[in-house]
């Protein structure tokens, strides 16, 4: 079983990492970046480098504070209470009654009020089960959020286009902006509604449509990737809401992009939504105390769901049927798909360890969820390691706060979260190798580093880069950096023959990472 402690010494303060190359991840100093990556990868880096200091964007606290200065004065009480009831619920709505008595009928305010204490007894001993629904929206987001630093983090949410060379990010002031490589026009999108940016999702067919996970709803932007315009018009955004769904932290296109999955962790159903027709329809299971988390397989025949809880699901995708596992040692925190479906990584909040469970490749689509293992199995040990670098000593490992899987299954991204009280650091990645075939194998490859100081916040690779794989990270000094990892896949390397090449030269040289 692989172990951080398996892995060689990440780069000395003062370096960074910026690609691998022959099997060894390669770092270059602070100010040489470009250069050594161009050396070793030539120009695999088509995107800006791109940089967005905390301190200069606006957080979207602040403009949430100050908006009860300039709510009008002179709604009616029946428009407030639509309005709550919009934003947070039934709840909402009581209070506001209770609140506006001298406004509404008597028998109304009495009931109102009633009918709040009611409510608030019902949520105190459902609160008692499950803490986080305690939470505010922002609080909740922010726990919840793949970001590891939601309420500081200049970018809050990143999404790779899956099979187009663009990419879109949500900043702290709730803007969206839109790069490709094709074109200088960075498309920016704002909205009135759109608030609390978690998440964001491309539809995997269409090469115009995003998704956005918002505090009180979805909304589906049109983006023509045609248009000479930087600011999008809102008459091209769908907004989905269901009462009681919200705030959204998650989101999960199927890959042929029919349906759009949306999870929040104060809601037990998760939505499966029909864009063009902007119709939902809840997907409701008992036990969980909401969904936090969901992944969709890229065979498209199984949907994966964590709960807030120490239980998590996996749904058949034809039939909506599910398995669950429980008795977990606390939530998930983080899971990733292999290429093939086959096999789902995930982790658990506060256990150093990888979890891995298995589906037979060649089931029927109904039986493969079914016939998938009874029972997790543990793949990879992440526990705290001191790594000496010099004169430096880092405590890594422990705790992991997301990671994802390469497209190819051939490298494993793993970020931690920092605990002061053990001493652990959250500012280096861990990057496996890994093979699907004939057994799945996890093995070192090394640590991924940014400057002094600067700890990782998002992590994703790129779904169609042709060299290997790319890595985005965002770092929690504002800056967005692209990683290539230039390798052979393993199945081509399979391929090559043994005895050498055909002019009957034997290959001895180490130009592959697979070892």
């Amino acid at each position: 079983m692989s172990s951080l402690s398996m892995f060689p010494s990440p780069p000395p303060v003062g370096y960074t990492s910026v690609c691998e190359a022959s099997g060894e991840l390669v770092a270059a100093k602070m100010g040489e970046e470009g250069m050594i990556q161009a050396q070793y990868c030539g120009q695999v880096g088509e995107f800006p480098s791109l940089h967005f200091p905390p301190d200069s964007i606006r957080a979207s606290r602040e403009e949430s504070s100050a908006k009860a200065a300039f709510l009008p004065h002179d709604e009616t009480v029946w428009k407030r209470a639509k309005e709550a009831w919009y934003e947070h619920g039934l709840g909402a709505v009581l209070s506001e009654l209770v609140t506006s008595r001298a406004e509404v009928p008597g028998w109304l305010g009495w009931s109102s009020s009633a009918g709040l204490a009611v409510v608030r007894w019902l949520g105190s001993l459902h609160g008692s089960l499950f803490p986080h629904l305690a939470l505010s929206n922002e609080d909740m987001i922010a726990t919840f959020a793949e970001n590891a630093d939601w309420y500081h983090s200049a970018i809050r949410a990143f999404s790779w286009h899956p099979h187009i060379h663009k990419f879109a990010i949500a900043l702290r002031d709730n803007s969206i902006k839109v790069y490709s490589r094709t074109s200088k026009i960075i498309p920016l999108l704002k909205h009135k509604v759109q608030k609390g940016v978690a998440a964001l999702a491309w539809e995997p067919q269409c090469a115009s449509v995003l998704a956005v996970g918002c505090q009180n709803c979805v909304l589906i932007w049109h983006v023509d990737p045609m248009s000479l315009s930087s600011r999008p018009s809102t008459t091209t955004c769908q907004v989905l809401t269901r009462p009681g769904h919200s705030p959204i932290t998650c989101l999960a296109w199927s890959p042929h992009g029919k349906l759009l999955a949306s999870a929040s962790p104060a809601d037990t159903a998760m939505m499966i939504w029909s864009v063009s027709t902007e119709t939902g329809v809840p997907l409701r299971r008992v036990g969980g105390g909401g969904v936090s988390l969901l992944r969709w397989s890229p065979d498209g025949n199984k949907l994966f769901a964590a709960t807030p809880s120490s239980l998590l699901r996996v749904w058949e995708t034809e039939s909506w049927t599910c398995e669950r596992w429980t008795n977990l040692a606390g939530r998930c925190q983080s899971s990733c798909w292999s290429p093939d479906g086959a096999v789902l990584l995930f982790t658990v909040a506060d256990e150093p360890v990888i979890y891995s469970i298995t589906f037979p490749r060649d089931a029927d689509v109904v039986t493969s969820v079914k016939a998938g293992s009874k029972s997790a199995v543990v793949c990879v040990d992440v526990s705290q390691v001191a790594v000496e670098v010099g004169e430096e000593v880092l405590n890594v490992g422990g705790s992991v706060h997301s990671m994802v899987w390469d497209p190819r299954g051939e490298r494993l991204a793993v970020m931690f979260t920092a605990d002061p009280e053990k001493g652990t650091t959250s500012q280096l990645i861990a990057l496996f190798r890994t093979r699907l075939h004939p057994v799945l194998e996890i093995m070192p490859c090394g640590f991924i580093r940014g400057e002094p100081g600067v700890s990782p916040e998002l992590i994703s690779f790129q779904e169609n880069f042709e060299s290997g794989a790319l890595l985005a990270v965002c770092w929690s000094n504002g800056k967005l950096s692209f990683i290539p990892l230039m390798f052979v896949p393993s199945d081509d390397v399979n391929r090559i023959p043994r005895n050498g090449f055909g002019n009957g030269t034997v290959f001895t040289g180490q130009i592959f990472s697979q070892q």
